[in-house]
């Protein structure tokens, strides 16, 4: 039965615009790829649009299309308890950043203004010409993850998920099969205990294996997400629900919706 939803797609498609753009067809979606960064008249009246982009791609669109977009709070990963994130994680602007004099991971929370990486210093990081002082970053202690998991999440359960890495480096495999699969839904599952920093109801994050046990990597939007070697299906559902029409969203997702910016074109 055909879904009264269009899934919009960036000029850029990659494999997991591809693969969610074929989940949408099973279910008798439409699908749409936007040509360039202003949406034409037919495609802003769109019956019940979501999206698939990158962050700067959304912001050029989301308003045009009546779209809310999902994300986490800027500081979710800071304000996590050490025993779920692990190491040292301080949310802060890149100004200060600047000054670091040591090794750190460094990242934009909800972008991609500058490479998330492990900087030797701040003295490496973009300068006020590229990027604003008062952007804000997370900074962390580096931390070595064993093997690394992209979970996608509604309501709190884990839909699908895969292993993207392992010892560093790519190895994607789908997490049904995984022989630390019980320990990852385990883990995702203390997420959303009393007391922890909430999650929007549509979400991705990504978990690994330290020597310690395990710690939350990140969060990402869905709607801007590799699937890796997640179902695609399911993860579309996710994508769905993170990026909907405007009007849709009910009180409790509501303030994470990601503010709307001006984007010049």
């Amino acid at each position: 039965m055909p879904t009264s939803r269009t899934l919009f797609l960036s000029p850029r498609v990659t494999a997991t615009g591809h693969a969610l753009a074929a989940a949408a067809h099973r279910r008798g979606m439409a699908t749409r790829t936007l040509p360039t960064w202003r949406v034409p008249q037919d495609s802003a009246d769109a019956v019940g649009p979501s999206l698939y982009a990158g962050p700067l791609f959304a912001d050029a669109v989301a308003a045009d299309l009546g779209l809310g977009l999902l994300e986490a709070d800027e500081d979710w990963l800071a304000r996590l308890p050490l025993e779920l994130v692990g190491r040292d994680v301080r949310f802060t602007t890149v100004a200060e950043a600047r000054a670091l004099r040591r090794p750190a991971f460094v990242k934009p929370p909800n972008d991609k203004s500058f490479p998330a990486r492990v900087y030797p210093d701040g003295s490496g990081l973009p300068g006020p010409d590229a990027v604003d002082d008062d952007a804000p970053v997370l900074v962390s202690d580096i931390v070595a993850f064993a093997a690394e998991y992209r979970l996608f999440l509604l309501d709190g359960q884990v839909v699908t998920g895969s292993r993207y890495a392992t010892g560093g480096g790519l190895d994607v495999a789908p997490l049904d099969g995984d022989p630390l699969a019980g320990e990852v839904r385990d883990f995702a599952g203390r997420l959303f205990a009393p007391g922890v920093p909430e999650l929007p109801g549509a979400i991705v994050v990504d978990v690994g294996r330290t020597g310690d046990g395990w710690a939350v990597v990140e969060a990402n939007a869905a709607w801007a997400s590799g699937h890796y070697a997640c179902d695609a299906d399911a993860a579309l559902d996710v994508v769905l629900r993170a990026a909907a029409p405007l009007t849709g969203f009910g009180s409790r997702d509501r303030r994470f919706l990601r503010p709307e910016v001006s984007v010049v074109r």
